[in-house]
């Protein structure tokens, strides 16, 4: 039995895992803002030996180090994660991070910002991995779309060490995740943590409904359990195929969309590009970074209203849209701006295109920012596109831009982009169902709400699990006057 949160009512209890797990995610955003200012700073620069055009790949590669280490450890996190179950997991992560943050903060060679970096990411990787998932096996379905903005917004707003104690503080009071405990055969704590966060009784029709679409769903993923191998080469393991190829394919392409947006180059090297190409001073491209990350916080907050009249494929669409037209922006005024340098027409042009780096981060906050983060190649190739290609670095961005457009629209279904109101036993029964490749001439695959299928099929497991429920106190009442 757990300790510490099964006197706590449903709502709060989710409050608690979703403040944990948004925690998690500051921590990532701390170091994409603290960066930013950092590799623009001459003390950094002069102690680590990184001064000068010739040092430029060296300077990026201790920059992406620290993605390379999320990747790893986002990977270790797929075992261990089953090993050691969510909350054990973040710990392990955060207790990394942790002992190599003050590595990192006492560094005084290449080598040690290297080693402090890279295992720095690491630990993080298995947190940022572990957090969504711990969340989404913990939370109503009606939250967590809601949930996943939230934990988005710490990340931009993650500035300090003090969080690591917060999960420290947290993490260990708060329930497992009960899909993981049926996994592992812990029923009876299971129905527990699930009854707590529904804030129902354990024999309740909708407990008991969630308990068993929970075991047929383990019971259905050990019996068809499918390798690597088969996946890549499409073998079916079952009669009732359940595209995981597509949906592999799906959801590490919304990462390499993410990415491949241009969103990388804002956190960590917006002083530098406005340094270069604005001719800003190092203080005055730091305070618009800044102002920059608010704005970029604020629109992220407004978001969370328009998820439930847009849905996540709409606001994508939309958005990238938006990126689109900024960057088309961006590119044209940077290439007057380098034409122009040293003039004030150069300046003027340098300066109009700030407008457009802001909108690019009110498009994304407010649309793509939701798919969590695979970033090492953005953040590795910038400062080398920047250094030779100039002005034309930016035409990259547009032109992903607009083709990720028709991608989203023809081959995307809503349900990859927003759990809210769904549970992930619909997604597997969608799949189940043998979709069209083409999704919008599907209403059930673009549908921002649920659809009553699904809703039908619960209904009808609660119906008859209250008829049991029923049956068995009549039968009890019999016995008793008996």
């Amino acid at each position: 039995m757990y300790i510490g949160y099964s006197r706590t009512p449903g709502g709060w209890l989710t409050f608690w895992i979703t403040v944990a797990c948004a925690t998690d995610m500051s921590l990532f955003g701390y170091d994409q803002g603290l960066l930013s200012g950092v590799v623009v700073t001459e003390d950094f620069l002069v102690v680590h030996d990184l001064v000068g055009t010739s040092k430029t790949k060296t300077l990026s590669t201790v920059t992406a180090i620290y993605d390379v280490g999320c990747s790893f450890g986002a990977l270790v996190a797929f075992d261990i994660g089953e090993r050691l179950g969510r909350k054990k997991s973040i710990l392990l992560g955060t207790t990394l991070m942790a002992i190599c943050t003050l590595l990192k903060c006492t560094s005084y060679s290449l080598l040690q910002i290297f080693v402090g970096r890279v295992t720095l990411g690491f630990g993080n990787g298995i947190d940022t991995s572990t957090a969504p998932i711990w969340k989404t096996e913990t939370s109503s379905p009606k939250w967590r779309g809601k949930l996943v903005f939230l934990e988005m917004v710490m990340n931009i707003l993650g500035f300090s060490f003090m969080f690591i104690f917060v999960l420290f503080a947290t993490v260990p009071w708060l329930p497992e995740s009960p899909r993981w405990l049926m996994q592992k055969g812990y029923e009876k704590e299971a129905i527990e943590i699930l009854s707590c966060i529904e804030d129902k009784r354990i024999d309740d029709p909708y407990v008991v409904a969630q308990k068993n679409e929970f075991e047929y769903t383990i019971y259905y993923e050990r019996e068809n359990a499918i390798r690597w191998r088969d996946i890549l080469l499409r073998r079916k393991t079952d009669s009732t195929d359940s595209k995981s190829l597509r949906r592999l394919i799906l959801g590490a392409g919304t990462q390499f969309m993410q990415q491949f947006e241009g969103i990388n180059i804002m956190p960590y090297y917006l002083p530098t590009v406005l340094m270069r190409f604005v001719g800003l001073s190092d203080s005055m491209a730091r305070l618009l970074t800044a102002v920059n990350s608010v704005t970029y916080l604020i629109y992220t907050c407004c978001a969370v209203g328009l998820i439930e009249r847009m849905g996540r494929r709409g606001l994508m669409m939309l958005f990238t849209a938006g990126q689109f037209f900024a960057f088309l922006n961006i590119t044209i005024l940077l290439r007057y701006a380098e034409a122009n340098a040293g003039t004030v027409e150069g300046q003027r042009f340098g300066f109009a295109s700030i407008v457009f780096f802001s909108l690019f981060y009110i498009f994304f906050g407010l649309g793509m920012l939701k798919i969590p983060m695979t970033n090492f190649v953005m953040v590795e190739i910038t400062p080398i596109g920047i250094e030779n290609i100039g002005w034309k670095f930016w035409i990259v961005w547009t032109v992903f831009n607009a083709a990720f457009l028709p991608v989203i629209y023809f081959f995307y279904p809503e349900r990859d982009f927003v759990l809210a109101n769904r549970t992930l036993e619909d997604i597997d029964a969608y799949y189940r169902s043998n979709p069209s490749l083409i999704v919008i001439k599907d209403p059930d695959a673009i549908s921002v709400k649920r659809p009553l299928k699904y809703i039908e099929r619960e209904d009808h497991e609660m119906k008859k699990i209250g008829e049991i429920r029923t049956k068995k106190v009549d039968d009890l009442m019999v016995e008793h006057v008996e």
